[in-house]
């Protein structure tokens, strides 16, 4: 129950942080998708069933503070945490490597499932377009922030067993 509650306030400062902070700091429109970090790192640290929930509510929150279509960051943020959560017996949980490697990979996977969802709803997709625009310049700076939100909630979440 404590992890629940660990989950729930990580999030919620989470996505204040990221709706009204990192505006402020990234102007520009491209910006690190803390979110994602999150569930990548649930999934790694806490399996597949912590990461689909932690997903959902974290997508759900997105939706909310995004005021997006309802709904597409839910799915594609479960579907995320259910992938990096599959990884969670076979991985060192205290390798710095291993985020880093994970985040690309939700990265590009996030995006793709982003424009999937938007494609079948009949909006026009321009994929290399917003590769190279948004997914790119988004994938620096989740990697530059991966590492941080990685190590703090493996100290959050664990204790401080690791001398990190």
């Amino acid at each position: 129950m404590k992890n629940l509650f660990v989950w729930a306030g990580l999030l919620i400062i989470t996505i204040a942080v990221q709706a009204v902070l990192l505006p402020i700091i990234f102007n520009q429109g491209v910006k690190p998708d803390l979110i994602l970090i999150m569930v990548v790192v649930c999934g790694l640290l806490a399996g597949r069933e912590q990461a689909v929930g932690v997903g959902f509510f974290a997508g759900l929150l997105q939706d909310f503070a995004s005021g997006n279509i309802f709904g597409l960051n839910v799915l594609s943020k479960m579907i995320i945490g259910y992938v990096a959560g599959l990884a969670e017996r076979k991985v060192f949980k205290e390798s710095v490597l291993l985020p880093v490697l994970a985040i690309v990979i939700a990265t590009f996977f996030n995006s793709a499932v982003l424009q999937a969802l938007l494609f079948l709803l009949g909006y026009k997709v321009e994929f290399l377009a917003m590769l190279k625009n948004q997914v790119l310049p988004s994938l620096g700076y989740n990697v530059l922030f991966c590492i941080p939100v990685h190590r703090l909630i493996y100290r959050i979440t664990f204790g401080n067993r690791s001398q990190f």
